[in-house]
């Protein structure tokens, strides 16, 4: 089928393997196959961006799958449909990496961002973030909303408030979120009035406000990292990744915060 001249952009659904979720995809009436990508929750915004100046450069369809690095990780090992793995932190690439899953050349450093902590827009809460920091008080009878240690924010987070030396007394007033997404949500709504975020999330939501940025030495460096999979068959796989250091992608990812990484 020829490519149209006036190119639209569709938004569709398509099934994985069962108990896997339906994907969106950005397709313009292309034969091609789409490049599927499982990405990182927190990149959301960012991707959906690049994704789009993509396809339109390009005219290869692209699909996002989006959770914490963790889960997408198992999915992938469980054999679930994916082109490319784009992973918040080096560990979960590791994982895939150790079971000969990804494409080893194809392997890079692509973004790093921060960590924040957050409180609602409205809330009064004023804490610095600094050593033996008060916010245990902070939170009084309720929780610290962020992801669970076996995700990359959760487990920054709890790398973070241990150097700080408050982590022994808030580890049993935390409320573990699905993803870094759903902690933001939980602050957003009042139902904790603190959480641990990256710091793009946090700008991208009105109903939240930064209390403070934890420093880099507070935790091991926020390195996202991505690589073609080795189950994938689609030959623009490897084109898409490396795409995103290219001036136009590259521009739109920072336009949401993260750095972009050489590597």
């Amino acid at each position: 089928m020829a490519a149209q001249t006036q190119p639209r952009t569709r938004l569709s659904r398509r099934s994985t393997l069962a108990g896997f979720a339906a994907l969106p995809s950005l397709a313009w009436g292309q034969n091609e196959p789409l490049i599927t990508v499982f990405a990182d929750v927190s990149l959301k915004h960012a991707l959906n961006k690049a994704g789009f100046i993509y396809v339109a450069q390009t005219l290869h369809p692209v699909r996002f799958s989006y959770g914490t690095s963790s889960a997408l990780a198992r999915q992938i090992e469980q054999g679930a449909p994916a082109d490319v793995f784009i992973s918040a932190d080096i560990d979960w690439m590791d994982y895939l990496a150790k079971k000969q899953l990804i494409v080893a050349s194809t392997r890079r450093s692509l973004f790093s961002n921060h960590l924040a902590l957050i409180a609602g827009a409205k809330s009064k809460i004023s804490l610095k973030i600094g050593s033996k920091m008060p916010i245990l008080r902070a939170l009084g009878d309720k929780r610290l909303a962020m992801e669970g240690p076996d995700a990359p924010s959760g487990r920054y987070g709890q790398a973070a408030l241990t150097k700080l030396g408050v982590w022994d007394q808030v580890k049993d007033h935390v409320a573990p979120a699905e993803n870094v997404r759903a902690a933001l949500n939980s602050v957003a709504s009042g139902e904790a009035p603190l959480g641990i975020v990256y710091d793009t999330d946090a700008t991208g939501e009105r109903g939240v406000r930064i209390v403070g940025v934890f420093a880099d030495s507070d935790h091991a460096p926020i390195v996202y990292t991505g690589a073609v999979l080795k189950a994938s068959s689609n030959a623009n796989a490897t084109n898409f990744l490396e795409a995103l250091a290219s001036p136009l992608e590259a521009r739109a990812i920072r336009g949401f915060g993260f750095r972009i990484l050489k590597g």
